[in-house]
């Protein structure tokens, strides 16, 4: 039984724990800035996107703004944003699918997890030094979720 359990569990509890894992360090432990820093080519990359623009959580993302190593960190970040809660809701389906055997309650379930721990994993990010809470992180959290909840919602009717 506790076989079948991790089986079924552990890639979601996996993924959970990786989040809550890196969310608990501070910025200057996961920084990419000294990785970025030794890249070359760099000119290509800001001619080919200087000309973007944007405002995320109050600030200008732009080249820029921000110089072209931060550029390139915010779209990485952002990207294991979206990422890491897109395995977490297709993993947290994936597992309710098979232990609930109710496609509608599985669903149900699985938003409402990404939801609820979207905005704990943000919450616990306040208390982390160097981090800075972010609706609009959690927003992308939720975002990558519930693609993962729809394409899996999508693969388990196409199977059947």
């Amino acid at each position: 039984m506790l076989k079948k359990f991790l089986r079924i569990w552990l890639p979601a509890i996996l993924i959970g724990g990786l989040i809550f894992f890196f969310s608990s360090q501070p910025y200057s432990k996961q920084s990419l800035i000294p990785i970025l820093a030794n890249l070359d080519g760099k000119e290509g990359l800001k001619a080919a996107f200087s000309s973007i623009s944007f405002h995320y959580s109050g600030k200008e993302i732009s080249i820029a703004a921000l110089g072209i190593n931060h550029f390139i960190e915010f779209f990485i970040r952002k990207m294991a944003h979206f990422s890491f809660f897109f395995l977490l809701g297709f993993f947290t389906l994936r597992a309710l699918s098979l232990t609930l055997k109710s496609a509608r309650g599985s669903v149900i379930l699985s938003v409402l997890f990404i939801w609820i721990f979207a905005g704990l994993d943000e919450w616990h990010q306040s208390y982390t030094g160097g981090r800075t809470p972010l609706i609009e992180d959690s927003m992308l959290d939720i975002l990558g979720g519930m693609l993962a909840i729809i394409i899996g919602t999508i693969l388990y009717h196409v199977k059947r």
